[in-house]
């Protein structure tokens, strides 16, 4: 309760006791709290020269707790002061990194510019292989690949060698015939995704040293890509993928339970969810629209929910997406 500035369990523990207990004992202590009466001599000791404590007069030592309000304040605020002067240290060395980053990176460095899908590609897989620790990506629509399905078998290795693999997909991506499906999957394997709308950008980032953004022209397609180093344009990016990811629904991959729908109303409530359209629905599931519409249905009134929203939650609280 009290470890933040600076007691341990053990003195944390002892000092709540002792207030609830004034003119205790070491050993009455100990008793109360399962330690030693060695250890509860010796931090009661401890606690009245700190001045959380006052010994009473008397050949028995006894004690009894100072007010919490007049004896951890002191210490609070102590622990606040060297809390301010770490911040300041950070700050300062902060500076002192970029400044220095500043000279010994021309700017020219920090950004490459990729064209050709052919090295795209070539640079977007060396830019996966390069993480150690540490991947994140937004997902969208348009795909340099010829298929969303190309890479899968290299992110499987990734998540197998424990990189921490977090995605945010861009609800027209789950629209995809098939891509709910590997994302499904990659879930299963250890993949932390979660779905917005409208996602900021397209990229790629490998710990906090490499990220990849295409660039996409006005038809619709890409034929170039940014490749950012160690710099201010990376840190604004990282910082733009994590507010991404705060404002995404998370996709949960989780336990089925005994009363699980099946496979494709399972398929069904994701996309739900994640915000789509009928019509868009009935592409990703390769169903008609009023299949759809009567599926949706269906699982509302099972669901006993008047709106979208109310089915989405029900669902998710029976574990159903």
């Amino acid at each position: 309760m009290l470890e933040a500035i600076g007691l341990s369990a053990a003195e944390s523990r002892l000092y709540a006791t002792l207030v609830e207990n004034p003119r205790s004992s070491a050993d009455e202590l100990a008793t109360h709290c399962g330690v030693s009466t060695l250890l509860a001599a010796r931090t009661l000791a401890a606690f009245a020269r700190r001045g959380l404590a006052s010994r009473l007069p008397g050949r028995r030592a006894r004690y009894v707790a100072v007010a919490p309000d007049i004896a951890i304040r002191p210490l609070l605020t102590r622990q606040e002061e060297e809390l301010h002067q770490v911040r300041t240290a950070i700050h300062e060395l902060t500076m002192s990194f970029r400044l220095a980053s500043r000279y010994a990176t021309h700017p020219a460095e920090q950004v490459e510019v990729i064209t050709g899908t052919d090295n795209i590609i070539s640079r977007a897989y060396a830019l996966q292989d390069s993480a150690q620790t540490m991947f994140r990506n937004i997902d969208k629509p348009p795909y340099v690949m010829s298929g969303h399905a190309d890479n899968v078998e290299r992110e499987r290795r990734m998540l197998k060698s424990g990189i921490d693999y977090r995605s945010v997909y861009d609800r027209e991506s789950l629209a995809l015939p098939g891509k709910l499906r590997l994302i499904q999957d990659s879930m299963a394997r250890g993949e932390k995704a979660r779905v917005v709308a409208g996602a900021a950008a397209k990229m790629w980032i490998a710990d906090d040293t490499l990220a990849l953004i295409p660039i996409r022209n006005g038809s619709y397609s890409i034929d170039a890509a940014f490749i950012l180093h160690q710099s201010a344009l990376l840190d604004a990016l990282i910082a733009l993928f994590e507010l991404e990811w705060r404002r995404g629904l998370p996709i949960r991959a989780a336990p089925r339970p005994t009363d699980e729908p099946d496979e494709l109303t399972r398929d069904l409530l994701a996309l739900l969810a994640g915000g789509l359209t009928d019509e868009a629905i009935a592409r990703a599931l390769g169903l008609g629209l009023r299949t759809v519409q009567r599926r949706i249905h269906a699982v509302m009134r099972d669901l006993n929910a008047i709106t979208r929203f109310q089915a989405g939650l029900a669902a998710r609280e029976r574990g159903w997406i």
